[in-house]
């Protein structure tokens, strides 16, 4: 049995393996960002499926600061009971689960009352977008964070995942080409960085030392005056000195012009499949000793080996594969070592506006046939 397959642990959590569910955005919450029923039969069959750990759709921890329809929330005590039965859900089919807490910032969908923030103005010609936080609004962010990690340990998450990358708030502020402060939250590294390290503090303080919290930061932006690997590993650094327990390592924005999170078509090319390779070898040339969790294009199983044997990465991070094969990781632990069925194609990205929320589009074509 390879190394991907053995126990592993992060901060006393222990997983049946290495595998590890990325965030992904499911839209079957309710609009109010209550769980459905739908939802909770979908992390059903996820839960089925044998990962070591499953890490929950984007969950907005204010209002203003949903991405998209039907996210799921986690910005108001009346949503604990309804992740009570989503954690519940999780546990009685064999999985664990963690809540990833996010704001979107700029991307926000602007509910009523609620215009989208962002670390500085942002204008489209005349007109206003988005408007620059506000170091209240900042303070205020990082208590919300906070509310939403107590609400998680008292839904019954098993660990939770600050989501400071692909562009939204957290990942703006980092990001010199979003962020053109001169106060204390902008210019330098470490203040770009100040926001993210209080949103750790404040979700730490909550829930305690022995609680698993991971981040998941991009490699670098992909954008002109991004944030590049080289600063993105400084706050890693970082981030170890603050406690964190794990780092989940992505790239890019849905701004970037290739190289966005989710890319098309590298279905075919194996070589391609470790999107953040370089960045990983960077990581560990760091020497940094927090668990470093890689995501980006993984469809094979001797390449996610491979990732793990020679220590580049230990964890290996599923997102589209697992739309296509929710029990994929469980087909390849029972012997079967083929490719993941998943094309890279991002068709699952439009049945995000259907009625079923996430699915396989190209799946269920095949099925009408």
């Amino acid at each position: 049995m390879s190394e991907l397959f053995e126990l592993a642990k992060i901060n006393g959590l222990e997983l049946k393996n290495r595998f590890i569910r990325s965030a992904t955005y499911e839209a079957m919450a309710g609009l109010d960002g209550r769980v459905t029923d739908q939802l909770l039969l979908y992390m059903a069959n996820l839960a089925q499926g044998e990962l070591g750990l499953i890490i929950s759709g984007h969950t907005h921890v204010t209002l203003e600061g949903q991405a998209g329809p039907r996210q799921m929330g986690i910005y108001s005590d009346e949503m604990i009971e309804g992740l009570q039965r989503f954690t519940a859900t999780v546990h009685e089919n064999g999985g664990l689960i963690a809540a990833q807490l996010a704001h979107a910032g700029l991307r926000a969908i602007g509910r009523n009352e609620y215009a989208p923030l962002s670390p500085s103005d942002l204008f489209a010609g005349s007109l206003k977008v988005a408007s620059e936080m506000t170091v209240d609004d900042i303070a205020r962010t990082v208590k919300a964070f906070g509310d939403a990690g107590q609400r998680a340990v008292a839904a019954g998450f098993d660990a939770i995942q600050i989501h400071a990358a692909h562009g939204y708030l957290l990942s703006q502020f980092l990001s010199p080409h979003y962020n053109t402060r001169d106060d204390l939250y902008g210019g330098s590294l470490e203040n770009r960085a100040r926001f993210l390290i209080q949103v750790y503090e404040e979700i730490r303080q909550r829930v305690g030392t022995s609680f698993p919290i991971m981040v998941k930061i991009n490699s670098e932006d992909f954008l002109p005056g991004g944030i590049t690997t080289e600063e993105v590993l400084k706050v890693c650094q970082m981030l170890e000195e603050s406690g964190i327990d794990a780092i989940e390592m992505s790239g890019g924005t849905l701004e970037s012009e290739e190289l966005i999170p989710s890319r098309v078509g590298t279905a075919t090319s194996a070589e391609r499949e470790v999107y953040y390779r370089k960045a990983a070898e960077a990581f560990r040339k760091k020497k940094i000793a927090v668990p470093l969790i890689l995501v980006g294009g993984f469809l094979s199983l001797y390449i996610a080996e491979e990732v793990v044997a020679s220590g580049l990465a230990d964890f290996v991070a599923l997102s589209r594969a697992l739309v296509r094969e929710p029990h994929l990781v469980k087909r390849w632990a029972a012997g079967d070592r083929k490719k993941a069925t998943c094309i890279s194609c991002n068709k699952c990205f439009l049945t995000l506006a259907m009625p079923e929320g996430l699915y396989c589009a190209v799946e269920k074509k095949a099925r009408r046939k």
